[in-house]
């Protein structure tokens, strides 16, 4: 009976395992970089966002920067009224596909500027000038704040030809359903079981820390996320992360532990950079 009871409470806390991560994961990048703005940042933030009537979305509210952090996922759905997508030019946007088997190069993966780390500098340029169309302004907003989440997410920073993971079957210590791959795994259990580890993530960081954590620029975040994601495939694969992929990989409870450090680390650095953009476009 307990073992039964086991599996259906696993079965629910995994059932949606990409929805698990970027609901929990961005609103925590989110949560952090809140925390560790300048006052008139976070004043400027909430000022914004009280426009989100503005963009026209619904049934995807922008109200608070939480919301607004998986705005951008939520809004990918929606369609006009002819059928087509509202938003689907932005699809692109999310990721970057930078090859983890060569040399680091942005340029492949970023042409006409349909990438993450691309258009985090684009929205943010948006959000710091005061002349920009309003709707403009809280749709780059909101668009930031996930985009800078999804760049440190490493499988949208960097793959191997398999749609960053999506397409790696894995098994996630003894859970196992046919379709979890190395992508979700990243975006929903490992990040969860990451954020969940006390201490917590949200906090004020001491201004050392801040530098720290935030030194560079996109393209500097962009080139770490690429390495860890590297690290990653290397995870999966028992230190072959170039080689074939296997039909079905697994990730034992050792490999996940020591995974989980990673995984904090990855959205510490992705709350506390995310605070340095907004202070500087809106500061």
């Amino acid at each position: 009976m307990l073992i039964r009871i086991f599996i259906i409470l696993l079965a629910f806390a995994a059932a949606s395992p990409a929805a698990a991560y970027w609901e929990y994961g961005h609103e925590t990048v989110a949560e952090i970089a809140y925390a560790n703005v300048k006052p008139a940042t976070r004043v400027a933030i909430r000022r914004l966002l009280a426009q989100q009537a503005l963009l026209e979305t619904p049934e995807c509210p922008a109200g608070t920067i939480e919301q607004a952090s998986v705005w951008a996922d939520c809004i990918k759905p929606l369609k006009a009224a002819d059928g087509s997508s509202r938003f689907g030019y932005a699809y692109s946007w999310h990721y970057q596909n930078v090859d983890i088997c060569r040399d680091f190069d942005l340029t492949p993966a970023c042409k006409d500027g349909n990438c993450v780390s691309a258009q985090i500098e684009k929205q943010a340029a948006i959000v710091k000038n005061r002349r920009a169309n309003p709707r403009e302004r809280v749709m780059a907003l909101a668009f930031l704040i996930h985009f800078v989440g999804d760049l440190h997410q490493p499988l949208h920073a960097g793959d191997k030809g398999d749609k960053g993971g999506n397409d790696a079957k894995m098994d996630y210590g003894i859970y196992a359903p046919p379709r979890l791959n190395l992508h979700s795994i990243w975006d929903g259990l490992l990040a969860e079981r990451a954020i969940s580890t006390p201490p917590s993530l949200v906090r004020r960081y001491s201004a050392a820390d801040r530098a720290r954590l935030g030194a560079g620029d996109v393209t500097d975040w962009s080139r770490e996320s690429w390495r860890v994601a590297h690290a990653a495939y290397d995870a999966a694969t028992g230190g072959r992360a170039c080689a074939p992929f296997p039909a079905r990989g697994a990730l034992d409870e050792a490999t996940i532990a020591r995974l989980v450090p990673v995984a904090r680390a990855e959205v510490e650095k992705g709350g506390i950079r995310l605070a340095k953009l907004l202070d500087r476009a809106l500061g």
